[in-house]
């Protein structure tokens, strides 16, 4: 059973689609259906899908069981960076799900791959076949999958070990005054709202991110990050931490500054690692999406109009 404190509501919302806002691995469906069947609760009291909660509510969700899923091929295009019998680097777009989970079993980065490779490695199980790491929903850029085991345990030492290097573009709110810095600061779950990850000594992981200004603006500044760690939420928690949050980011960022961004402006544009066969340093890079590039122009255009 598990209990959440609605708050940071600015009005009454849907419990179903605030629980689909804070529980990222169900989706509206299968929570509008675990309300029908009364496992969720508003105060201890039964509710439908359209009832409103407020700040101050508790939500109680009843302990459930879930079938046994099996993410299937779909056929969706695939923006492919580079591909060979070990490993295959996507261009992921804005708005992919990276793979399946609860009541959330289709449309995502997996069932493209399952598709397009047919064989992909199997240490993550059936749901998560091939991947070795994310990247956030409204995140894009360079991911890479593994299609066979021994290539998804080389490149996931690598990651572990930190020889394994991503570096990102993000448009962040504010200008940052110094040239370079270094965000050390621990991550863990913020205990006042499950959806999001914050910078706490309690329950947390170490993690550093490294950033360079790229462009200052008259209100906005663009960085590139490097991760020396690969925390959930990294550098969007970090560059909140600082007082810095991403533009368009609808969970650390800031209300009513640049609309229609579709979530947080950030793009992985590179990642290096070692071939998992061949041994040879490779890197990739994915240009910024065309949402990224006419954003950039328009801020250009109106600082200098």
């Amino acid at each position: 059973m598990e209990k959440i404190k609605v708050n940071e509501l600015e009005k009454a919302l849907r419990v179903d689609k605030y629980l689909n806002m804070v529980q990222d691995e169900l989706s509206r469906s299968f929570i509008q259906q675990l309300i029908d069947d009364e496992k969720i609760l508003i105060n201890d009291a039964p509710c439908k899908s359209n009832s409103k909660v407020k700040n101050g509510d508790i939500i109680t969700i009843a302990d459930f069981e879930l079938a046994p899923i099996e993410a299937k091929p779909e056929d969706i295009p695939l923006d492919i960076i580079y591909e060979d019998q070990d490993i295959i680097v996507i261009n992921k777009p804005k708005g992919m799900v990276v793979h399946p989970s609860a009541g959330n079993y289709e449309h995502t980065l997996v069932n493209a791959l399952l598709f397009h490779c047919h064989d992909l490695s199997g240490i993550n199980g059936k749901i998560r076949p091939g991947i070795v790491h994310r990247i956030d929903k409204d995140t894009t850029g360079c991911i890479v999958a593994c299609k066979n085991d021994k290539a998804h345990e080389a490149i996931a030492l690598q990651l572990a070990d930190k020889t394994c290097h991503r570096e990102y573009i993000a448009l962040v709110e504010g200008v940052i005054e110094h040239n370079s810095g270094t965000i050390e600061a621990p991550i863990g779950r913020d205990p006042k709202d499950r959806k999001k990850m914050t910078v706490t000594e309690i329950n947390s992981k170490d993690a550093i991110t490294h950033f360079d200004v790229i462009e200052r603006f008259k209100k906005y500044t663009l960085i590139k990050c490097r991760l020396e760690t690969g925390r959930t939420h990294q550098i969007r928690v970090h560059m909140q931490f600082i007082g810095h949050p991403i533009v368009g980011d609808e969970v650390y960022g800031r209300r009513k500054t640049i609309k229609d961004t579709q979530g947080q402006v950030l793009h992985a544009y590179k990642l290096e690692l070692v071939h998992p066969t061949n041994k040879k340093k490779m890197t990739f890079e994915a240009k910024l999406p065309a949402y990224f590039q006419e954003l950039l122009t328009k801020i250009r255009s109106e600082d200098n109009a």
